[in-house]
């Protein structure tokens, strides 16, 4: 077990035995023992360890948020958000108006797929928190083929975008819904070619060991660098950011697929989006940065922050500087472009195999 399911598991064992205990004093002997049963003390651990992940992941997606306000009012000659220390209450201002906004349903709509579209989506960029370490000690799961799993995940939220575009029987909505099967046809492929080469290079899709490789060579955005460079620009396409918010861009689809949500579904799906985007720069850390790498007056879950907060800006600051793309453009960036670069990227991490270098 890692550091934070040792502590956990303390904590839970403990956490039985009271609860054993009160039950002996009840003298429900049986129940008091299933209590303090090792089944039990291992489900607790690993509920408590999801609610963690889940919470830290949560609260990094809140402050990328935060973050994003604070350094576009910059970039615009502004200050942002100024609501609280620091315009840090802003995000939770956003929410409670959410929260208390009425959800209206247009009487058009294809119900069930409607309501299940947000579900997917939130439902999936959930999911990937609890794959996405952040140093051995703090990891849910070290999952073989993890890196595998966290892009089949991604490929689930573009078929989310489309099913809830569709559903909601609007034009702009349909029309949002199906840039996002464009884009998706056109990076996901190129994305996971620039992955192919972390794979040749490491021999595993497990997180834990591309992280221990480069700590024992070099960041892999040295000898990847076209890949670290197509696998940014892919990632932005899968988080539909500027320039590439083709499904939303609503300066022609008003809200493009999402048109038809409000209230608190409008805000979750808003949420949703910077989830992905957390758990996508999140792994251009792992893949690329070194993940948790850095010299120990850091705790190694500091230096993987750091490189997440400083990876995120520089999407901020594409989006800063850089206007949305037609589709015309948006297919031949994905199959013009980068889908020879990942190609000569694998090649490279191929003959560096092949050489002996690692």
């Amino acid at each position: 077990m890692n550091g934070l399911f040792e502590f956990l598991n303390g904590i839970s064992v403990w956490l039985m035995s009271v609860v054993g205990w009160i039950f002996d004093f009840l003298t429900l002997h049986g129940v008091a023992d299933w209590f303090r049963s090792p089944g039990v003390s291992w489900f607790v651990t690993n509920f408590l360890a999801a609610l963690i992940v889940f919470i830290c992941g949560f609260l990094v997606s809140i402050t990328l948020i935060w973050q994003e306000r604070k350094v576009l009012g910059r970039l615009m000659d502004r200050r942002g958000t100024q609501v609280g220390v620091l315009g840090l209450f802003q995000n939770f201002a956003d929410g409670l108006k959410a929260f208390i906004k009425e959800i209206i349903i247009p009487t058009e709509v294809d119900l069930w797929v409607y309501n299940a579209a947000p579900v997917i989506l939130i439902g999936a960029s959930a999911l990937m928190m609890g794959l996405i370490p952040w140093s051995p000690a703090f990891a849910l799961a070290d999952v073989s083929i993890g890196l595998l799993l966290v892009f089949a995940i991604f490929s689930i939220a573009p078929f989310a975008i489309l099913i809830g575009g569709w559903a909601s029987n609007n034009k702009y909505t349909v029309m949002g819904g199906m840039r996002a099967a464009a884009q998706l046809i056109s990076y996901e492929v190129p994305l996971l070619l620039s992955l192919a080469g972390i794979v040749v290079l490491t021999g595993s899709f497990s997180f834990m060991d591309i992280v221990q490789t480069q700590q024992t060579h070099v960041w892999f955005v040295i000898p990847q660098f076209l890949g670290c460079i197509v696998f940014m620009v892919a990632a932005i396409a899968e988080v539909e950011r500027i320039p590439f918010d083709l499904p939303e861009a609503e300066a022609e689809l008003v809200e493009g697929w999402m048109t038809e949500y409000g209230g608190m579904r409008f805000g979750l799906i808003m949420l949703s989006e910077y989830i992905r985007g957390y758990a996508a720069v999140s792994v251009g850390v792992l893949l690329f940065l070194g993940g948790w790498d850095g010299p120990s007056f850091l705790w190694p879950e500091i230096w993987f922050l750091l490189k997440l907060f400083v990876l995120f800006f520089i999407w901020i600051w594409v989006r800063g500087a850089l206007v949305r793309v037609t589709t015309k453009q948006i297919l031949g960036i994905g199959w013009k472009r980068l889908m020879p670069l990942a190609l000569i990227n694998l090649g490279i991490a191929i003959a560096l195999k092949l050489g002996g270098v690692f």
